[in-house]
């Protein structure tokens, strides 16, 4: 005898139920944004604290110059930790990466579009070597990571022989440029900076219409187009004052370089995990190795490829601290990999692999940037700045686990159900798209059909 559940019933719709989509869809609680929550409110907090300081359009961009580079580092970081790797040596490939490219241009005299090139080249083979032996000789990450934590802390100093090289003027516009104004307009703003942010206003409504499409196409539910208007216009309210901010800072100042190269970023690999081939196998072999390699998937092709990626990432970021610093130093790069952990595991990625997200990651490290911005605004020294940042990772994996163990939803991973919301819309998440021969997936739907 088969029973089968009806699933064909409407779901309830109107009050509460429809405004709860307005910042999530159906699914939405509070607890699902407790990250940028977080956020809100720690910006908010330090808003009121240092009397408007928080917000200044100043204060903004030296945030994202000050710490694009780790969130740069946080997407690759990502990857690898969904993978269920982890990666120590990104401080010393970004400082060692640094210190080539900048003695390429003082001592060789190369051009520094050149001088670029060369780092990111040095970044890729530093990621294959280490690839090489996660993938292939199958020594653990954390082990080759920590012995490239010691190699190329050695190898800056061996090169840069423990002293300061400069770098061109020319060159430190990729860490301390800005958009430039146009002339002849006169307007109280930067002309590129709004116009930035009116593309992300652009790009808000395109994705909120074709998420609307999708859901229609799959016969999912969908939030009313009342809620749809309402959320669009919140954040492109949001994403406009912001650009506003940024564009009306002091004169010669608007929208850094270092942050446009960190909003490519996280274009570009928010649609890789999330709509590649190539993406999906990184969240199969994070969430169920054994399961994947049975359903074809070349798991040690997508651990070379993940830890030569971070090594290029971390190669970008060397470039574009030193071309803010203005230099290349000895100390580069020190405490950064745990910087860019710290970000991903308050963005949502779980310690096992498997979860995590490139948006929630970058969400994770502009927490730890506000709340150290915040306390310098303060004046709070470097020591108990480095306990309360301490304790606040401390307390955000804490909570994620308690949440975990006892049943209701995880708070940080929540960041992840993106991917497994869209199994109400038509495709499921990346473990279940892949046949498996002979095994069941945990993560695939239960069945509402029982014998």
């Amino acid at each position: 005898m088969t029973t089968t559940t009806d699933t064909s019933a409407p779901k309830k719709s109107g009050g509460l139920a429809d405004i709860k989509k307005v910042f999530g869809r159906s699914q939405s609680t509070a607890r699902q944004f407790g990250i940028l929550g977080s956020l809100i409110v720690i910006i908010v907090l330090f808003e009121i604290l240092t009397g408007g300081l928080t917000l200044s359009p100043t204060n903004l961009i030296n945030v994202v110059q000050q710490y694009s580079y780790i969130l740069i580092l946080a997407i690759g970081m990502v990857m690898v930790i969904i993978m269920g790797h982890i990666d120590l040596s990104v401080g010393s490939v970004a400082a060692f990466v640094g210190i080539v490219v900048a003695k390429s241009m003082a001592d060789w005299n190369l051009p520094w579009p050149l001088a670029i090139v060369l780092g990111l080249v040095v970044g890729a083979l530093i990621g294959a070597w280490q690839g090489f032996w996660v993938a292939y000789v199958g020594v653990p990450a954390f082990i080759v990571t920590l012995a490239g934590m010691l190699i190329f802390r050695g190898a800056n100093q061996v090169v840069g022989q423990s002293t300061t090289t400069p770098v061109p003027q020319d060159f430190g516009k990729i860490g301390a440029g800005y958009l430039p104004e146009i002339p002849g307009l006169g307007l109280p703003f930067n002309f590129l900076t709004m116009v930035l942010g009116l593309l992300g206003v652009v790009w808000i409504v395109f994705n909120e219409i074709r998420l609307r499409r999708r859901q229609h196409k799959t016969g999912s539910d969908s939030a009313p187009v009342w809620v749809s208007i309402v959320k669009v216009v919140i954040i492109s309210a949001i994403v406009l004052a912001a650009a506003y901010l940024f564009a009306t800072g002091r004169v010669g100042t608007s929208f850094p370089i270092s942050g446009i190269i960190l909003v490519v970023l996280v274009i570009i690999y928010t649609f890789i995990t999330n709509n590649t081939t190539f993406g999906r196998r990184i969240y199969a072999v994070g969430g169920n190795r054994l399961a994947a390699t049975l359903s074809g998937v070349k798991d040690r092709r997508v651990d070379f490829f993940v830890m030569m990626n971070m090594s290029v990432l971390a190669a970008l970021a060397g470039m574009i601290f030193i071309a803010r610093s203005t230099a290349s130093g000895p100390q580069d790069g020190n405490g950064w990999e745990l910087d860019a952990i710290a970000a991903v595991f308050i963005g949502g990625a779980a310690v096992s692999g498997g979860i995590g997200t490139v948006i929630g990651s970058i969400i994770g490290g502009l927490v730890m940037a506000f709340l150290n911005n915040g306390l310098q605004l303060l004046g709070v020294g470097a020591d108990y700045v480095s306990i309360i940042k301490g304790l606040v990772l401390l307390l955000a994996v804490g909570v994620d686990v308690l949440s975990k163990a006892s049943g209701r939803p995880s708070i940080l991973g929540i960041w992840s159900s993106r991917r497994r919301a869209r199994s109400a819309e038509g495709p499921t998440e990346p473990p279940t798209v892949l046949p498996t021969a002979g095994t069941n997936e945990t993560s695939q739907p239960a069945d509402v059909t029982r014998s």
